[in-house]
C-alpha cells in the first residue's frame, strides 16, 4: 500500500479520441457493426473489476441500533464499526480465487503469480474496510505474489472514489435536493405509501410481532420507530449528499440484517430468528431505494461518478491502442484493473451509464457485498475489432453465508449487462469500443474529471 502522488488536478474533457481511434485502428479494422455473433471469437485483452467491499460490521454502534428494536442487535464479535469480518475476508479470497480461474481460462493470467502481478493494477479507497477487502481479494487472485495496492493515505481523499472531498467535483446541494425531489413529485413522504408493505415488515421485525397483527402494537417505551420518521429531502454531506430523513434511518436499521445473514451468524441471531431470506429480500427494497435516489439520480451520478467513468474509458482505450493516456489506470500493458470501493461508488457509475442487472436472491441493481461491475475489453479475432462487454458478478447470499468455494463449474451469480446507447443485439450485449467512447463523452461531466493516472 502506498500513497498516490498528489499532483495538481487538471480538469479536461476527453481528448480528440476520434483521432486517436482513427490512428490506432486502420480502416480495415473499423469498429464492430451491429450484428449477431453466434460464436464468441473474441479474445480478452483487459478486464476492469469494480467491486464493493466485503461483509462488514454495522456502521452504527449497537448502543444506537438497540434503540430501534425491542431486542438487542447481535454482536458480530469483531471490534469496531464498518470493519471487514473474518468471514467477509474469507469470502473475498474465495471470489478472488474464482476470478483467478476465470482469467486463467481466458488467457489473461498465466498462473505465474509474481510475473502476472506486473500486469495487475489494484486500487482501493483508503479505509481499513476497503483496503482489507482488496488484500483478501488479491490473496485469492494471485496467492503466490506480493501485490501492491494503490491507495491514498488518510486524511487525503482519493479523487476516484471521493471526488467531492478531493476537490475534483463540485456538487450544488440545492440542485441535488431539487433533482431528488423532482423524482418524487416534490412529495417524498409518498414513499411511505409506495413502500408500506416493506415498512410494515421492517417494523414487525424490529419490534417482534407478526406482520399481520391488527392493530399493530405501540412503539415500546424508550424506543424509536424509524419506520414512522418523516421522509424528507434536504442537503446532506459529501458521503451522503442528500438527507432523506426517515428513509436514511431505516437503511441504518436494516443494513445489519443483511450482514448478519451473509456473515453466517446463527439463524437465531439473523433478524432475531424471525426473518426469512424472502423477508430480507423485501425489506432491502428500502435500502436500494435510498441508494438509487442518492447516487443514481442523473445529476448526482454525473457529478459524483464522472471521474471514475473517465478513468475506466481511458484505461480501456489505453489498452486497445497501446499508447499511454492521461487519466488511465496502470500502463498500456496492464491486463487486470481491480478497483475496490463502496456500493455507493458502484451504484453511481451504474447510474451514470444507465446500467441494470438482476441476479438470483437480490433485488434489481443491488451492489452486493463483494459484488463487482466488470468491464471486459475484447478483440474479435476475425477482424481485430475491439468491443466492451459488461457483466455483474457476485456471490449469492447463500454462497456468502456458506463460504462456498467457487469454481468454473460452481460459479458466483453472473449477469450480462446491457449498455444503453451502445450494446448490440447479441447474447453478451457487446458494445463496440468506439461507441463506448462516444457514449462516455456524452454522459461524463468534463468539469468533474481529473487526468491523474
Amino acid at each position: 500500500m502506498h500513497k498516490l502522488t498528489n499532483r495538481p488536478i487538471h480538469r479536461c474533457p476527453l481528448p480528440a479520441i476520434g483521432l486517436i481511434l482513427a490512428l490506432a485502428f486502420p480502416s480495415g479494422l473499423a469498429m464492430a457493426q451491429s450484428r449477431s455473433q453466434p460464436v464468441d471469437d473474441t479474445q480478452l485483452k483487459q478486464v476492469i473489476i469494480f467491486g464493493r467491499h466485503g461483509v462488514r460490521t454495522p456502521v452504527l454502534p449497537n448502543t444506537i441500533l438497540n434503540t430501534y428494536s425491542s431486542q438487542p442487535f447481535p454482536d458480530f464479535a469483531v471490534p469496531g464499526l464498518a470493519v471487514l469480518t473474518p468471514n467477509g475476508s474469507r469470502n473475498e479470497t474465495l471470489l478472488g480465487a474464482y476470478f483467478r480461474l476465470r482469467l486463467l481460462q481466458q488467457g489473461l493470467l498465466t498462473g505465474q503469480d509474481q510475473a502476472d502481478a506486473q500486469f495487475v493494477y489494484l486500487r482501493a479507497n483508503g479505509t481499513p474496510l476497503i483496503l482489507g477487502t482488496a488484500q483478501a481479494f488479491a490473496a485469492g487472485m494471485l496467492p503466490a505474489a506480493t501485490v501492491n495496492i494503490n491507495s491514498y493515505t488518510a486524511p487525503a481523499n482519493d479523487p476516484l472514489f471521493n471526488p467531492l472531498n478531493a476537490g475534483v467535483a463540485t456538487l450544488d446541494y440545492r440542485k441535488a435536493v431539487a433533482a431528488v425531489n423532482g423524482r418524487l413529485g416534490d412529495n417524498p413522504q409518498a414513499l411511505a405509501t409506495a413502500y408500506a408493505p416493506e415498512l410494515a415488515l421492517t417494523r414487525s421485525l424490529l419490534f417482534n410481532y407478526p406482520v399481520n397483527q391488527v392493530p399493530v402494537p405501540l412503539t415500546p417505551a424508550g424506543k424509536t420507530d424509524v419506520t414512522a420518521l418523516p421522509i424528507t429531502v434536504a442537503a446532506g454531506t459529501p458521503a451522503l449528499p442528500v438527507d432523506l430523513g426517515g428513509l436514511t434511518a431505516v437503511s441504518y436499521a436494516i443494513d445489519p440484517l443483511l450482514m448478519q445473514y451473509a456473515d453466517g451468524l446463527p439463524a437465531a441471531q439473523v433478524g432475531w430468528g424471525r426473518m426469512s431470506s424472502g423477508d430480507l429480500l423485501q425489506v432491502f427494497r428500502l435500502y436500494n431505494q435510498l441508494l438509487d435516489l442518492e447516487f443514481r439520480t442523473p445529476y448526482l451520478a454525473r457529478v459524483q461518478s464522472s471521474n471514475v467513468a473517465s478513468h475506466v474509458v481511458r484505461s480501456l482505450l489505453q489498452a486497445a491502442t497501446g499508447s499511454t493516456m492521461p487519466g488511465a489506470l496502470g500502463t498500456p500493458s496492464t491486463k487486470v484493473v481491480v478497483l475496490v470501493a463502496s456500493n455507493t461508488n458502484v451504484t453511481g457509475l451504474a447510474g451514470l451509464l444507465h446500467l441494470d442487472w438482476l441476479v438470483p436472491g437480490y433485488q434489481p441493481d443491488v451492489c452486493a457485498p463483494g459484488g463487482a461491475l466488470v468491464f471486459e475489453l475484447r478483440q474479435l479475432q476475425r477482424t481485430g475489432e475491439y468491443i466492451v462487454r459488461a457483466l455483474y458478478i457476485t456471490q449469492t447470499m447463500d454462497q456468502l453465508r456458506n463460504l462456498t468455494v467457487l469454481t468454473l463449474d460452481t460459479p458466483p451469480a453472473i449477469a450480462p449487462v446491457f449498455i444503453p446507447g451502445c450494446s448490440i443485439r447479441n447474447a453478451t450485449f457487446d458494445c463496440p469500443l468506439e461507441k463506448y467512447v462516444e457514449l462516455s463523452k456524452q454522459v461524463i461531466d468534463p468539469h468533474s474529471v481529473d487526468l491523474i493516472n
